[in-house]
């Protein structure tokens, strides 16, 4: 049995990601009718068609979806193979590193302190939303994801999930928001609430809470970003909700408060790795460094702690 052609298989590869003969065939530099020949060469070989046509798109068929998923996996382990011997042979290792657009600065810092300004390391960062930063990471152009809610698992995704902290939710404010004691339920009566949207963790847990508190904050802003978060409670619109990490350069400069603790409100933070043959060295470092982080807050007394989580 005569072996399996790749380059027809990535001819084949390429149409099936755009699903557009004229596309590929533009973007590839090459007629239509020679991608067509390639593919109808594979068929030939495999001994089914791989796609259908519905009008002006092309859909896989059954075989061609099964096809599709082992030559994108053929295609990143070559993918790999180059990048780890170009990185083996480098002076200078590169790390790669994704993070959620959304998630706080400082943790990222606190998570990348071991590698910050080692002359061997070349530090890459790409900021970006979840579902384009895991598509980087599947086809191998990130080492490493930040991110604040584990991405789903099967057999053809084989993301590896890292939870490396927990850190608590709090009310954060200016001093003056929390000089009168009051309860917590009060507090959120009497002053505007900052949040961040409604689907994230963070909120599902604080409308739990406010409704067995039985009480109705005015929320003076919805905001899907940390940072936008820390700089509106600085303005003093009113009180945020979040890990006080976020705001720790303020809380040490006494700008901001982490007043009320909103109890089983919590905050995950995930590094998303691939199933790799060679993951980058610098992975298992970055990711023990944090869990250990981490664990020494669990053991802290409770001052101690939320001032080092901060």
């Amino acid at each position: 049995m005569s072996a399996l052609n790749y380059s027809h298989l990535r001819y084949f590869w390429a149409v099936a990601h755009d699903g557009n003969l004229t596309r590929t065939a533009a973007r590839l530099n090459v007629t239509q009718s020679v991608l067509s020949v390639q593919i109808r060469k594979l068929e030939e070989r495999l001994g089914h068609a791989l796609f259908e046509r519905r009008g002006r798109q092309l859909h896989l068929t059954e075989v061609g979806r099964i096809t599709l998923d082992h030559a994108d996996a053929i295609f990143a382990t070559g993918e790999e193979l180059l990048g780890t011997l170009r990185d083996a042979g480098a002076s200078r290792r590169a790390l790669r590193v994704g993070a959620q657009a959304t998630l706080s600065r400082n943790f990222q810092m606190e998570f990348l302190q071991p590698v910050l300004g080692r002359p061997d390391i070349e530090l890459i960062v790409r900021s970006g939303q979840p579902g384009e930063l895991l598509a980087s990471l599947q086809s191998l152009s990130l080492d490493i994801v930040l991110i604040n809610q584990p991405p789903a698992r099967d057999a053809l995704t084989p993301f590896v999930s890292h939870r490396l902290a927990e850190r608590a939710v709090s009310l954060i404010g200016t001093p003056k928001r929390f000089r009168k004691p009051c309860s917590l339920a009060e507090r959120l009566q009497k002053h505007p609430v900052i949040l961040p949207t409604r689907e994230t963790s963070i909120r599902t847990g604080f409308d739990a809470l406010v409704d067995r508190l039985g009480v109705r904050p005015h929320i003076v802003a919805e905001v899907d970003d940390m940072a936008m978060m820390r700089l509106l409670a600085r303005e003093d619109i009113g009180l945020a909700v979040l890990p006080a990490i976020v705001v720790k350069d303020e809380i040490g400069a006494g700008t901001l408060v982490e007043g009320d603790p909103l109890k089983g409100i919590t905050e995950a933070f995930y590094a998303v790795t691939m199933d790799r043959r060679y993951p980058n060295p610098l992975l298992r470092e970055l990711i023990q460094h944090e869990r250990t982080l981490s664990r020494q807050n669990e053991r802290a007394p409770q001052g101690a702690g939320q001032e080092r989580g901060r």
